[in-house]
């Protein structure tokens, strides 16, 4: 049988993001894993230069390809806001990227959260009325839909099957008793038909203290956008910073491709100096492999960015290091 060739949709992006990623395309061309590639300029300095955040053609091109592997977008002279909804947030929506998933692997822990991604405080609900007046009133709404919790709830009992067999829920379901209702029930009702796994529910609060006194207690966890963004970014600091942590941005029903990124900035401050550490890039490439079903590929990039999460050195020294693990 011939080998596949991936389609794939390269955005570097600013900053750090297209020394990282160009790491990750040769770490990912030494396993033998064949990628047909397509660069394209997004992010602060394109939105700089002519004001194109992601086009409608971009997407609609985007909808033939495999992947898309994205380094880091955002400049400091774009107002915070401009390219995460016009670029990040649009592409999760209209490319139905509705799990974010990310591992945290230690000598000590290693376990999965798993965000829903289209739903919640980032849908955009919500306004302004009597803007810039004493009497201003801001509101954001959460919106969450029995569809939306449900099918992020179902991918992480299909996940945690491979795994331990352990699903943790977590919500604020004390306070928020609409939203975390539905939540629950909906986990509820799914964790009735896998009877094998055991499950557990924490408040997010409650789980922020436990990601850093004892994050052993996890194997899968499932929430809600806002929360999941919040507990991810605090399972980076908890798992050797965020310079390794790697991400995905699933479409399981594999409607369209599926996104892969570091989940560092661009680092404008160092970008260009050859500093950045390209490991969350290189384990976000590999979960696009996995997810293309290049397990053997996947496993071996995996261990050797394991055996060298320790290394210091400039960017090209620690994947010249990763690349001799292979």
């Amino acid at each position: 049988m011939a080998e596949t060739t991936y389609r794939v949709a390269v955005v570097g992006g600013d900053g750090i993001g297209p020394e990282v990623i160009a790491h990750g395309l040769r770490v990912i061309e030494a396993t033998g894993v064949r990628l047909d590639t397509t660069d394209y300029d997004l992010g602060g300095a394109r939105y700089l230069r002519d004001g194109t955040i992601l086009p409608d053609s971009v997407l609609d091109e985007w909808r033939s390809f495999d992947g898309i592997y994205l380094g880091a977008v955002g400049t400091p002279e774009v107002a915070p806001g401009v390219i995460e909804r016009g670029l990040l947030l649009k592409m999760r929506f209209d490319l139905d990227l509705y799990v974010n998933q990310r591992p945290f692997l230690t000598d000590s822990h290693d376990f999965v959260v798993i965000r829903e991604n289209t739903e919640g405080s980032y849908a955009g609900e919500g306004g302004l009325l009597r803007k810039g007046t004493p009497h201003e009133i801001a509101t954001q709404g959460s919106v969450n839909t029995r569809m939306g919790a449900e099918r992020a709830i179902r991918y992480g009992f299909e996940l945690t099957m491979s795994r331990k067999k352990h699903l943790t829920l977590v919500h604020k379901t004390n306070v928020l008793t609409f939203s975390g209702d539905l939540w629950q029930r909906a986990f509820d009702d799914v964790a009735a038909e896998y009877p094998e796994v055991e499950t557990a529910y924490n408040h997010v609060d409650a789980a922020c203290i436990y990601f850093v006194q004892d994050p052993q207690r996890y194997d899968v966890i499932v929430t809600d956008n806002l929360f999941g963004d919040i507990l991810t970014d605090l399972g980076g600091a908890v798992s050797g910073g965020i310079g390794l942590a790697a991400s995905a941005n699933l479409n399981p029903a594999r409607t369209g491709p599926s996104m892969f990124e570091p989940v560092h900035g661009s680092a404008p401050d160092i970008a260009g100096r050859n500093l950045a550490n390209p490991i969350a890039a290189i384990m976000s490439g590999a979960m696009m492999l996995r997810f293309f079903g290049e397990a053997e590929a996947a496993d071996r990039i995996s261990r050797a960015c394991e055996a060298c999460n320790h290394i210091e050195g400039s960017t090209t020294e620690i994947a010249d290091a990763v690349l001799a693990k292979l």
